[in-house]
């Protein structure tokens, strides 16, 4: 039977939107009707945007006082209350619940935290809702999972499943299915067609540079070591939303590297490129993975960007670049000559399989039967 999904996701980072699209790319694939949804946006635009510009601000600017934030929601997590979060979104549950009244649907799947807090303030209001799936996006159990109340749990890897349990989320409600990512990430395409369809010179190394949807980290250090090299390496940036960042960075040096604001052919740059350099966000580092390309962490935004490096780099999936300066030219001749590139490929592709958005795909169908 055709399913009708709900998918609520916030634009709090490019990642949990990038989940929430490949999702409904899978569901509509297979014949289901999927729709994807701010909540916020049913209290007014303004209101989603807000959220979210306020936390990209606080990621671009200020990534010391964004890690303490994390740091204090870590240790507030300790503490025998609800946390300010599942508070804030208390308003939230009666306008989500003339949504679902509006607009009924057999299965609602959360790519972000703060809709999965609005349903568990539905149910314990006594409010009818469908079955619910978060996916988290990262490679830990960030704060406040532990309070939602949701069907069921989609984290990333089976050996995470002693992260969420000690925190508190039931074992039976965990499905070890991975991050989902677009099929584009998925599909295999060789280095030299990949520059041919980008317009991209076919011989010569390549780097592509991301500081992910809000173009932070250290990608201007690293494109002035590059350029510093004289031709050796050439490179793409991408600087997301970061327009100040891609202006100084076209006025630097964009008569050598192409530099870029955000794109939709993602998939395509990494499957060019013979390095790939980002910080080290949850769903960026899973495309990387099921793109099969060497893979570079740059210093991560204090909090569960940090864990999710010690994860790529303590499994084999990437290398850990601190220091441009120092660091990054031997980082890249490590992964360009010798076998550590193959070796990384192969890490990535044992630990974290391609599917994921097919078997989450598969257990919202189930879910949504089972009514």
């Amino acid at each position: 039977m055709a399913v009708d999904a709900l998918i609520m996701t916030c634009g709090t980072g490019g990642g949990h939107n990038a989940a929430a699209r490949a999702l409904q790319e899978e569901l509509e694939r297979r014949g289901h009707r999927a729709r994807v949804l701010n909540p916020y946006t049913l209290h007014s635009d303004a209101l989603a945007r807000r959220i979210d510009i306020t936390y990209v601000a606080m990621a671009q600017r200020a990534p010391d006082l964004f890690g303490a934030a994390y740091s204090l929601g870590n240790a507030y997590r300790r503490l025998p209350f609800r946390s300010p979060v599942y508070h804030v979104n208390s308003g939230m549950a009666r306008l989500l619940r003339q949504e679902l009244e509006a607009h009924p649907c057999d299965v609602m799947l959360c790519t972000h935290l703060f809709p999965a807090e609005i349903i568990t303030q539905m149910k314990r209001r006594g409010m009818a809702v469908p079955p619910c799936i978060f996916i988290a996006t990262d490679y830990v159990c960030i704060p406040f999972t532990e309070e939602t109340d949701c069907d069921a749990y989609v984290i990333p890897a089976a050996d995470l499943a002693g992260d969420f349990i000690r925190r508190g989320l039931p074992r039976a409600r965990l499905q070890p299915l991975g991050i989902p990512v677009s099929s584009a990430f998925e599909t295999d395409v060789s280095r030299a067609e990949a520059r041919r369809l980008l317009g991209l010179e076919e011989t010569g190394r390549l780097a592509l540079i991301s500081g992910g949807s809000m173009g932070a980290s250290q990608i201007g250090a690293i494109a002035r070591r590059l350029h510093a090299c004289g031709g050796t390496w050439r490179a793409v940036i991408v600087c997301g939303s970061n327009g100040r960042l891609r202006d100084e960075l076209t006025a630097g040096y964009g008569n050598d590297f192409r530099i870029l604001g955000q794109t939709d052919q993602m998939a395509l740059y990494m499957q060019a490129c013979d390095v790939y350099l980002t910080k080290p966000g949850g769903l960026s580092s899973t495309e990387a993975a099921c793109a099969g390309v060497p893979l570079v962490h740059m210093a991560p935004i204090p909090g569960c960007e940090t864990l999710n490096r010690r994860y790529f780099t303590s499994r084999g999936m990437s290398l850990a670049l601190n220091n441009p300066e120092k660091e990054l030219l031997p980082i890249l001749s490590r992964l360009t000559e010798g076998g550590e590139a193959a070796a990384m490929a192969r890490s990535q592709r044992e630990r974290l399989p391609r599917g994921a958005a097919g078997r989450i795909a598969d257990l919202a169908e189930a879910m949504a039967c089972a009514r």
